[in-house]
């Protein structure tokens, strides 16, 4: 499995870097038909809480492409929601 992971306007840190591996290492060893996985990170104007944005996007064998795109405090907040919101995705697909 490839994945990239894209820091808009800063340096994503290395613990963030680790963070998000660990995320994705978990969730593409319970789905092994994910072939590449896209994680974007910015930070929206203005300046206040609520302002990290992170976007995944899965390309899963068999099917059409997964993505969540979730807003929170933190990154590694806004990672786990998408996660979230991805193995829902995955599982939903799963049953059909």
């Amino acid at each position: 499995m490839e994945l990239k992971i894209k820091a808009i306007h800063f340096d994503a840190t290395e613990k963030l870097q680790d963070f998000i591996e660990k995320k994705i290492d978990k969730l593409a060893r319970k789905h092994e038909e994910i072939s590449a996985v896209e994680v974007t990170l910015k930070v929206v104007k203005p300046e206040t809480a609520m302002n990290k944005e992170a976007s995944v996007k899965l390309q899963v064998s068999q099917r059409d492409d997964l993505f969540a795109n979730k807003t929170a405090d933190t990154f590694e907040e806004a990672v786990d929601l998408c996660v979230d919101a991805l193995k829902r995705q995955l599982e939903r697909g799963d049953k059909r």
